[in-house]
């Protein structure tokens, strides 16, 4: 069990880390630099999803904000559950 929590957490870190670096990448690289497309097609296939909920907010973009807070959240159920177990 607690190779799966290992696991668990390995993939919230790498996902908040992916998204982290996404947002940054985005104010520096064009949207064609071979690192950004990568890191597009992993991310927004994640963020996709909550930018059709979200409301438009101008040049601001709520999503991958809301992706980490969703990330970290069921991450963490996840883990107490397997904990419980």
């Amino acid at each position: 069990m607690d190779f799966i929590i290992i696991v668990i957490d390995m993939l919230i870190r790498l996902i908040t880390i992916l998204v982290i670096v996404n947002v940054f990448l985005s104010y520096f690289l064009s949207p064609y630099h071979p690192i950004r497309e990568n890191l597009d097609r992993i991310i927004n296939p994640l963020l996709n999803p909550i930018r059709r909920l979200l409301p438009q907010t101008g040049m601001i973009d709520f999503s991958p904000f809301i992706l980490l807070v969703l990330v970290q959240v069921v991450g963490q159920i996840l883990i107490a559950l397997l904990r419980s177990m």
